[in-house]
Formats: structure tokens, C-alpha cells, sequence
């Protein structure tokens, strides 16, 4: 019931997710970034799995074996699916032989993109190529393509409902943490927020780094 796309942006060492879903506040339970890498937990959630693996990837753990702990963690792997990115743009991912069906994955450069119950297993691979079209914009943005571009590809087989778009750079707060819990057309609202956001990004953060000089608005 959920497709996400995950990525590292190799210019400014960000991490980041888009996601949607036809069940309610998706974000809340399957996107997990930091400044040092990024787990993603669908299908039949365990939401356990995103601190869990955030806290490994801290350790300087690898995509690879960050993946294999969570899955020796959690109850039931083969109804999981999951990712990893870690601080080198590595990327490990699982999709368990009872994810729902269409169950799809498109693997790409510091990328991937994982999808259940879909309209047809090329959900994932149109989401990977529309983020990869244009590596010049900001991380988000191309998330959200990918994201929209799942959509216009078939979605799930259900009608989506929540959304959410996180990207982690430098800070432990994230530097994008935006999400519709619950709409009838959640993506276009999700675009809609981040078309009212990115243009105040910049203004935010320059509020930790330098409050005396940050805009006020």
C-alpha cells in the first residue's frame, strides 16, 4: 500500500525520502533520515526498524550490514520491505516474498525506489529515472518528481491518502519535514507545501547558523 523513493545527493551529502501511501500518516512510520544516512520500512510496517537503523548507521555501519541487523531484528522479515543509504551513497534494500503484490524495486546511482500492492511492477523503475533526469536541482524537488512521476506511472492499486517529504543535511533536525497525514490527492498537496517551502528553506536554517543576521518574516 505504500512506493517510496530514497536518495543521497552526491553534491551536498544529503539524504532524503519521498513517500505515499493509501493508509493514513505514512511518513509517521516508514521515513527515517539523518545527516549520515536513511531507512526506509513499508509494506507491513515495523516501525522500530528507522531508529534503529539510523542509530547503527551513527556507527559508521555500512548500508549492507545495517540491513542485515534490522532484518535479524524484526518479526517476520519476509513481510517487510525495507532500505538503506549510508554515508557513501551505499544502497541495500529488502523485499520480502510476502510484500504485497505488485511488489516492485528500481535500484540507481545512491538511489532506490520500492513499491507494494501497485498497479504494475514499473511504478519503482519510472520514479528512479525521473529523479535521475535532472541531477542539477535541489534533493526534495527531485524526490518529489519521483514521487509524482510513480503516481502518473499507475500508483498503488488503491487511491493514496498520506504523503510526506524529509531531507537530512549537516544538522540532526532535518532540513525538510513536510507531510499530509491524511487527503484525497496527497501528493499535489505535498507539492503544494513544498512549492510554499523551499523558497523559506534557506531562511530557516540560516536561523540556527546565525540568528542575529537570519530574515525575520
Amino acid at each position: 500500500m505504500t512506493y517510496s523513493i530514497a536518495a543521497r545527493c552526491p553534491q551536498t551529502g544529503a539524504f532524503g525520502i519521498a513517500i505515499t501511501s493509501s493508509s493514513i500518516c505514512v511518513a509517521s512510520r516508514c521515513a527515517w533520515v539523518s545527516p549520515l544516512g536513511l531507512v526506509t520500512t513499508q509494506n507491513v510496517t515495523d516501525p522500530a526498524l528507522g531508529p534503529a537503523g539510523l542509530a547503527l548507521l551513527r556507527q559508521g555501519i555500512g548500508a549492507g550490514g545495517v540491513l542485515t541487523t534490522l532484518l535479524a531484528g524484526t518479526p517476520e522479515p519476509a513481510f517487510r520491505q525495507a532500505s538503506v543509504i549510508d554515508r557513501y551513497g551505499q544502497v541495500a534494500w529488502h523485499s520480502g516474498a510476502e510484500a504485497l503484490p505488485i511488489a516492485g524495486v528500481a535500484e540507481g546511482p545512491g538511489c532506490i525506489a520500492l513499491g507494494n500492492l501497485l498497479t504494475h511492477d514499473g511504478v519503482p523503475a519510472a520514479m528512479r529515472d525521473a529523479f535521475l533526469a535532472d541531477p542539477a536541482l535541489p534533493l526534495a524537488e527531485r524526490l518529489l518528481r519521483g514521487l509524482e512521476a510513480g503516481l502518473e506511472a499507475g500508483g498503488e492499486t488503491g487511491d493514496e491518502h498520506s504523503a510526506g517529504l524529509h531531507v537530512a543535511r549537516t544538522y540532526d533536525w532535518p532540513v525538510v519535514d513536510l507531510r499530509v497525514d491524511w487527503d484525497e490527492a496527497p501528493i499535489a498537496a505535498l507539492r503544494a507545501l513544498w512549492d510554499r517551502y523551499a523558497p523559506e528553506q534557506a531562511a530557516f536554517e540560516s536561523r540556527a547558523r546565525a540568528p542575529a543576521t537570519a530574515p525575520a518574516f
